[in-house]
């Protein structure tokens, strides 16, 4: 057989001709660019109006308004219903079974009747949903800034993180105004705006800790609602951009010297626990800000966090800024204990495209030490929005971890403190459930959900945080 390479203008066909004639050597011309040609695009979107935000810090005013967006409210909670018998009605044998619309086109599908896309809510869910993915991309948009502007260059260096490092970070800003414009023109003119916020953070090894914990909510927060959108057309757009987002999270854990992804499948959680996770680090809004309807539930607190900024993670106590995201605090621990400028390279946490840790951050069988705070909390914009819960008895921890919810039981009870066995548990063999940035909640019921249906464990909710298990 005689393979042909086309150079210059030679077609395909004249080369076809030559197919049984003698082998020809063929003269390679390399020739240089002369002229560059552009096109202007057919339309152009302007970006949504963005400011650096000059403001940080709690907020110290009286809210005017207080308590999640809400409507009259008919049951207290969505019953759990048997599945619906036809979604076992096709025979999945790989043959086909209905008519073809088109030629080379399976029967079924959502929106692919020919309709023009409409990109714009079409229930009260989607607006709720997208509006809480708005939130999230104005607070990472002012965070990857507010980094920037917050810490010279010499801290960002003494963290290993050089120039290149610190463009990736203000391009990744760049990403979030266009994913702020995106879900602006989607919304409409009710869309949520930019906030102030507070950040619980005093160098970069802190501020890069959070930004990735900080993600993967945001990532999360999205994976949970996205396939429940009515909207099929924003669904799709959304889609496109929180595939970016699951970059940043991979990128801001290879910055803070983490394995860059250690689970086979990606989380999906509530948006009450997205919103949870994201409202107490929003400061103060305009007051005509839209608000949101989703549920906050009080912190957990994990005592012994695991805190990547050790050589021996898990040989932490009390080294975290605060709850929610537990983000880890560098304060106390000793030169010789840090992992950062490490020298042995078996014990080094810098910044890298890949690190295996010798010593793990957590492990099954690890003691993990809890207590979680009482609801009534005033705390997200403006303190307007006030924490809940309907449990009165805590008796499990909730792993949420790629496509699993594994429980195990809370010992030791007294008041809101607890401890708990991190569980040894994997979906496929090989793949550990307990791995990467996951959340651990505190229930009542060790109440069986999937991916699909987690909506269905927040009645059993009591407090929510997120663990470092790796």
């Amino acid at each position: 057989m005689v393979f042909y390479r086309i150079y210059g203008s030679v077609t395909l066909l004249a080369l076809a001709a030559q197919s049984l004639a003698a082998p020809v050597i063929e003269e390679r011309v390399y020739s240089e660019a002369t002229t560059t040609y552009t096109s202007a695009a057919a339309t152009t979107v302007p970006i949504v109006p963005v400011t650096n935000v000059t403001s940080h810090g709690p907020y110290t005013g009286t809210p005017t308004t207080t308590g999640a967006l809400s409507t009259t409210v008919t049951a207290a909670s969505v019953p759990a219903l048997p599945a619906d018998p036809i979604k076992y009605e096709y025979p999945a044998d790989g043959q086909l079974h209905m008519d073809e619309p088109a030629p080379y086109t399976p029967g079924g599908g959502q929106g692919v009747n020919g309709s023009a896309p409409v990109y714009r809510p079409q229930s009260d869910f989607d607006y709720e949903s997208l509006a809480l993915a708005l939130y999230q991309e104005w607070i990472e948009l002012d965070l990857f800034h507010w980094g920037l502007a917050t810490f010279s260059t010499e801290e960002f260096e003494a963290a290993g993180l050089n120039a290149e490092d610190r463009f990736l970070l203000e391009f990744m800003a760049d990403q979030e105004a266009g994913h702020a414009t995106l879900l602006t023109n989607i919304l409409g003119a009710q869309a949520p705006v930019q906030c102030t916020y507070n950040y619980p953070v005093t160098n970069v090894q802190e501020y890069i800790d959070f930004s990735q914990k900080l993600t993967r909510f945001g990532e999360s927060g999205v994976y949970g609602f996205l396939p429940h959108l009515d909207s099929r057309e924003s669904a799709q757009l959304l889609l496109q951009s929180i595939t970016t987002e699951a970059r940043q999270q991979m990128i801001f854990r290879q910055f803070e010297g983490l394995f860059p992804m250690p689970v086979w499948f990606e989380v999906g959680i509530p948006q009450s626990w997205a919103w949870t996770l994201l409202a107490p680090y929003i400061s103060s809004c305009p007051a005509n800000q839209t608000r949101l309807i989703w549920q906050n539930f009080p912190s957990l607190n994990i005592l012994n966090q695991p805190n990547p900024a050790r050589i021996n993670g898990s040989n932490a106590w009390n080294e975290t800024t605060g709850g929610y995201t537990n983000t880890l605090s560098t304060k106390g621990i000793k030169e010789g204990d840090a992992c950062l400028n490490a020298t042995d390279p078996s014990e080094d946490c810098g910044p890298a495209i890949t690190q295996n840790r010798t010593q793990p951050l957590s492990y099954p069988g690890r003691k993990v030490h809890l207590n979680w705070d009482e609801p009534g909390m005033a705390l997200g914009p403006n303190n307007s929005y006030v924490t809940s819960t309907t449990v009165t008895e805590p008796r499990f921890a909730a792993w949420v971890t790629q496509l699993n919810v594994t429980y195990s039981p809370l010992m030791d009870i007294s008041g809101n403190s607890a401890w708990t066995i991190q569980p040894n548990v994997s979906v496929f063999e090989g793949d550990p459930a307990i791995n990467g940035t996951m959340f651990l909640a505190i229930t009542d019921e060790d109440l069986y959900v999937t991916p699909f249906n987690l909506t269905q464990l927040n009645p059993h909710v009591a407090a929510l945080a997120l663990y470092q298990a790796g």
